[in-house]
């Protein structure tokens, strides 16, 4: 492999070349013009190639020279950019967050170029799992849970009201058979996913269906999101948080079929945090965020 000349020449060479001074290289490089030179001849012996013309009091490129300064100067302001790169990367501050696949595609990941241009200083990194949250085994800072409030060994923060309701395609319910009733969506395939398998049960039963259908029938999806897409795709009737299907709602690809909508209480969303450890400064900071977020619907 072809070795590189000196980096300590090459440095000199740049320089002397942009300032076109062998004096401005010396003072910007703090040595004296002598080692400049020294540097500038060694480099060129390495190369077998006349890069400068040196003259009274004065230097100037020779062909080989001004071209040869391009690819350097070109080389060494990238590597500046890197290094600046990295510098502000090492300067920002992590943030690590658990959260559900469907919240954080619907809810989250939407909202996070606003948080991250209004605080460039923190880095969130997203993690999506169903699996229950040990914050003395894993490395995060804070998690998205859907549940009753109640998780040992943490502080839970309650996000929102949890609302639910059906949901589905217009298409799909202009040819189907009208839904007056809750029993007419016997007519139709309900949507489940598994992470919240009881969803429609508890629908059905506060609307007055649930000794007419099956709330376990159906097709299920091993996400919300999966499940939502199902129904703008006209494959059935999903069981919706309401919060995460507002766009859908508003942009007509999903509609309610029905009023009746189900407050789950407690029974919610609530961002954890551990309780065994002080939280830190840009923790509070995407809390508050959050929370903001929130109020403004």
């Amino acid at each position: 492999m072809d070795r590189l000349p000196p980096l300590n020449a090459i440095r000199a060479f740049e320089a002397a070349a942009r300032h076109m001074s062998i004096t401005l290289a010396a003072d910007e490089l703090s040595v004296t013009p002598g080692a400049v030179s020294r540097q500038i001849k060694s480099l060129e012996e390495t190369l077998g190639l006349q890069l400068l013309k040196r003259g009274h009091r004065q230097i100037s490129l020779t062909r080989q020279g001004a071209e040869y300064y391009r690819a350097v100067a070109r080389a060494i302001e990238s590597l500046r950019d890197a290094t600046r790169r990295l510098k502000r990367r090492s300067q920002r501050k992590q943030l690590r967050i658990r959260a559900y696949t469907t919240f954080a595609m619907r809810w989250l990941i939407p909202r996070l170029s606003g948080f991250h241009a209004a605080h460039p200083d923190v880095e969130v990194l997203l993690k999506a799992s169903l699996e229950p949250v040990d914050f003395r085994k894993e490395d995060i800072d804070g998690a998205i849970r859907l549940g009753d409030g109640n998780w040992p060994g943490t502080h839970s923060l309650r996000l929102l009201d949890n609302i639910l309701a059906p949901v589905a395609s217009p298409e799909l319910l202009k040819k189907g058979p009208k839904l007056k009733r809750p029993a007419d969506l016997a007519h139709y395939t309900l949507l489940h996913t598994i992470a919240r398998p009881d969803d429609w049960a508890y629908w059905l039963e506060a609307a007055g269906g649930a000794s007419q259908l099956d709330p376990r029938a159906g097709m299920t999806y091993e996400s919300s999101a999966m499940s939502y897409a199902a129904a703008i795709e006209g494959q059935g009737v999903a069981m919706a948080q309401l919060f995460l299907v507002e766009k859908d709602l508003e942009e007509a690809r999903l509609v309610m079929p029905f009023k009746k909508t189900l407050d789950m209480g407690d029974f919610t969303y609530y961002l954890l945090t551990p309780s065994h450890r002080d939280e830190p400064a840009h923790m509070k900071t995407f809390r508050l965020w959050m929370m903001e977020q929130f109020r403004k619907g």
